[in-house]
């Protein structure tokens, strides 16, 4: 068998490659899950996750994926026939809402064109008119994945309480914690849905909750769904004992606890930084192809993924297709009604501006390949904008 050269250039929107010192997380020995080196492990990560997502309130942590994240934050709060409103940004926010009908509620979706934020205004009508109080909750992806648009949670909490509704607000930052800054408690949110493998840099197997004391309340006034596994009241007794009530993945906890220390030495707000320049990077490469941007606002710019759209012909499955077999980069394809027709280029987790410009290299490379028309090329553009923000860096008083 022959071995084919060079590294493999994972640029999904999640997962997103594991750094080393995460990897060699999971080969520690295991412990006692119930015994004192166990109860502490538990209490740290509990604790640098409460300071990640901004929270003073209890944090749940569940082996799950994001969607027994949403799950558990429905069912942990609603009863059968209530009503969500779901903000439609993309693929993600109609799957939650999904989710939410197969749990027996009735999702009101706000429609939406996938190239614009979550806008407070009609949530805010939508409200209004819900003079019965029928609707509980505010679903909102902060980052929709599918489309690179992200929305501003402050604006949609701020409308909620203009129209003085007492619906919850729920928040996935599935795709954007520890990307872009987020703060739980001072923006008001209520629930607050997380997983750790996109920003927090580990494989797909966790999902957390932050749970303000309003969802506290709704559980113990209003819930009555089926919990189970998802019961959020037994994780928080338990977990003030350093415990879970069933057996924790250790392993995975001691990568989480490693990747916070990761994010802490680099300091959240160099990461914020990090992020934004490379997405901006990104999208200057994309505006010098001459080829266009799934979000059209600027102000909803993702720091997480540029979604990208080709131009009519052409299709995107192709283009992933070529890049995959010779140089294997692999990026996020189009989902739902965007299939074939962009290209998701992940620009987040543990990525710096070099790789990015041989990651952008390879994609200019490959959409000439595939008879994708292109203005120009994108790396001087998406160098200069990188290049800026050295100068800016290295003049900025320490």
């Amino acid at each position: 068998m022959s071995r084919d050269a060079g590294s493999r250039h994972l640029r999904i929107p999640g997962p997103t490659p594991v750094p080393e010192r995460i990897r060699r997380a999971f080969l520690r020995p295991l412990v006692d899950h119930r015994g004192p080196a166990g109860r502490a492990l538990t209490r740290r990560v509990l604790a640098g996750l409460q300071r990640l997502l901004g929270t003073r309130h209890p944090v749940v942590l569940y082996p799950a994926s994001g969607t027994g994240g949403w799950q558990a934050a429905l069912v942990n709060t609603l009863a059968p026939g209530d009503r969500i409103l779901v903000p439609e940004t993309g693929h993600f926010a109609l799957a939650w809402a999904a989710l939410a009908r197969e749990c027996h509620l009735e999702p009101v979706i706000l429609e939406g064109d996938w190239r614009t934020p979550a806008d407070p205004e009609r949530i805010a009508r939508a409200l209004a008119a819900d003079r019965e109080g029928r609707i509980r909750a505010v679903c909102l992806l902060h980052n929709e994945t599918s489309t690179g648009v992200t929305s501003d949670v402050r604006a949609v909490r701020a409308a909620l309480d203009r129209v003085g509704h007492p619906a919850l607000l729920m928040v996935d930052v599935i795709s954007s914690l520890a990307i872009a800054p987020y703060a739980h408690d001072e923006w008001g949110v209520d629930v607050t849905v997380g997983a750790v493998q996109k920003g927090l840099m580990l494989p797909p197997g966790l999902a957390f909750l932050a749970v303000g004391p309003r969802a506290r309340a709704a559980r113990r006034r209003h819930a009555r769904l089926p919990r189970g596994y998802f019961d959020w009241e037994r994780m928080i007794e338990a977990n003030a004992e350093g415990l879970f009530p069933y057996t924790p993945a250790t392993a995975m906890l001691f990568a989480l606890e490693e990747a916070l220390r990761l994010l802490e030495e680099e300091g959240l707000e160099r990461v914020f930084a990090r992020h934004a320049r490379l997405a901006a990077a990104t999208r200057a490469a994309v505006a010098a192809w001459g080829l266009e941007v799934q979000c059209r606002d600027p102000r909803a710019h993702s720091a997480a993924l540029t979604a990208v759209r080709l131009p009519p012909g052409h299709d995107a499955e192709a283009v992933r297709a070529h890049l995959r077999a010779r140089h294997d980069i692999a990026l996020g394809g189009g989902l739902g009604r965007l299939a074939g027709r962009v290209l998701r280029i992940g620009h987040l987790g543990d990525l710096d501006g070099v790789t990015l410009l041989g990651l952008l290299a390879g994609i200019e490379t490959g959409l000439g390949a595939c008879g994708v028309p292109l203005r120009g090329s994108g790396l001087p553009a998406a160098m200069a904008v990188l290049a800026a923000e050295e100068t800016d860096a290295e003049t900025s008083p320490s």
